[in-house]
């Protein structure tokens, strides 16, 4: 009686099997390529929209799939990277490199994570294989070797950058860091020597030599390459440096002038090289006095020149050759254009003032300079030397004794002053107080022998 209840109950748990395998089979017979397609496009789904986590689980799912799938492997190491899982990208991205070294940019990512770190000596591994692939990253190379302070190697590389493909704004400024440190410039020097050799009409290479071999003062050097370049390019702007000292050899004043002109208008050349040019000139001018007012405008292109006060030193140069009207005119134009500097400036010129007799002038500009300088005892001197002289002897004297109030330790200047007060005094007929100061005067002489 029961057998044929058995036979029912059989058949219903068959046809429940069979409706659940129908309901089940649409992700059961996925083939893996599918599954694995899924999981990566969805992985590519959930980082564009930055879960980034999400997208490691579901990538995480596809390398189950497929293990050491390379591209699986550089999708974990961006998302990673996103997460700033360092360690976990850069493994991963190695891995893909490991499985195909072929492809850029498996490397391309583990440079970033180098660069994202700061492991540059990592970082140089890295970059000298994606040179195999492109050479433009030759520029980051050479970033990285200034980085970890392999100036000879980048030097050398910069050197090789600038042969193949030019100079660059950056790379010059790297090879400026480096030349500052004296010990690399013999390889720079050796290299431009080798360059102007076997490029001669290149200019910027005898340029940098010539910069070079002045900064370290061999000067001789300096203008053996001044030479070679006006050879080997005549209408260089710098080649008028040699130009200028043929034709001034040569007496040719007008040749030698037009030369100057050029050499001191050029932003290019050494302001070093124009000092020594413009004092060449300086004495071939002295020499022949036809050609001061060539000096005069040659003078003006050093008006900007923070370095030198150009006017004042041939000031100097007058003053020394008691051609004292010159001197003041380069003074007067130094106290104009340098007034930070006038206190110098202006006791040269009351100095040249007081040697043309012009006493008026050195009392106005004195007394001038004491409302400016009022502890300055030089200024009072000279406004009581010139006061003395023009007979006004009783403002005189109160200026020297203002003055004589802030001499210190300065012997001949106190000497100075001591005169003049006796000349103040004799001048207003106290002989008695003439002669304190005459006798204090001799007093320091004799002290200062």
């Amino acid at each position: 009686m029961k057998r044929p209840f058995y036979i029912i109950l059989l058949f219903v748990l068959q046809c429940n099997s069979a409706l659940l395998w129908a309901q089940t089979e649409p992700e059961e017979i996925k083939s893996d390529a599918d599954q694995f397609q899924d999981y990566f496009y969805e992985s590519l789904l959930q980082k564009g929209i930055e879960n980034y986590d999400k997208a490691i689980v579901v990538l995480d799912k596809a390398n189950k799939i497929k293990p050491n799938e390379a591209s699986i492997y550089f999708e974990l190491g961006k998302n990673y990277l996103a997460l700033k899982d360092y360690k976990n990208a850069y493994n991963y991205f190695e891995s893909a490199a490991k499985i195909d070294p072929k492809n850029k940019w498996f490397w391309v990512g583990m440079y970033d994570v180098c660069y994202e770190t700061k492991n540059f000596n990592q970082g140089i591994i890295v970059i000298q294989k994606l040179i195999e692939f492109d050479p433009k990253y030759k520029e980051d190379l050479t970033s990285l070797y200034m980085a970890t302070n392999q100036f000879e190697k980048a030097l050398v590389l910069i050197q090789e950058l600038e042969e193949n493909i030019g100079k660059t704004e950056r790379r010059e400024l790297y090879k400026s860091q480096i030349l500052s440190q004296g010990k690399f410039q013999n390889i720079e020097i050796t290299n431009l020597i080798a360059q102007i050799e076997k490029y001669p009409k290149e200019e910027s290479n005898y340029l940098s030599l010539i910069f070079l071999y002045s900064k370290n003062k061999e000067e001789t050097k300096a203008f053996e390459i001044v030479k070679k370049l006006e050879k080997a390019i005549p209408n260089s702007e710098w080649a008028q440096v040699t130009l200028f000292k043929d034709y001034l050899e040569a007496n040719d004043a007008p040749k030698a002038i037009n030369a100057m002109n050029v050499v001191l208008a050029s932003s290019k050349i050494d302001s070093k090289i124009k000092h020594r040019i413009l004092n060449e000139f300086l004495i071939f001018s002295f020499k022949n006095p036809q050609y001061a007012t060539d000096l005069e405008k040659a003078v003006n292109y050093f008006d900007t020149d923070k370095s030198v006060d150009v006017a004042k030193e041939i000031g100097r140069f007058f003053h020394a050759k008691k051609e004292w009207a010159t001197a003041i005119k380069y003074y007067e134009k130094s106290a104009v254009s340098r007034p930070e500097e006038a206190l110098e400036t202006n006791l040269l010129l009351l100095q040249a003032f007081t040697e043309m007799t012009q006493f008026d002038v050195v009392a106005k500009k004195s007394t001038e300079m004491i409302e400016s300088f009022p502890t300055q005892p030089e200024f009072y001197y000279y406004a009581g030397l010139a006061k003395n002289q023009l007979q006004d002897y009783k403002k005189a004297k109160d200026l020297l004794e203002m003055g004589m109030d802030y001499v210190v330790e300065n012997k001949e200047l106190e000497i100075n002053f001591n005169i003049q007060l006796g000349e103040s005094y004799n001048g207003l007929g106290d002989f008695k107080k003439k002669e304190l100061y005459f006798s204090k005067a001799n007093q320091l002489l004799k002290e200062k022998k």
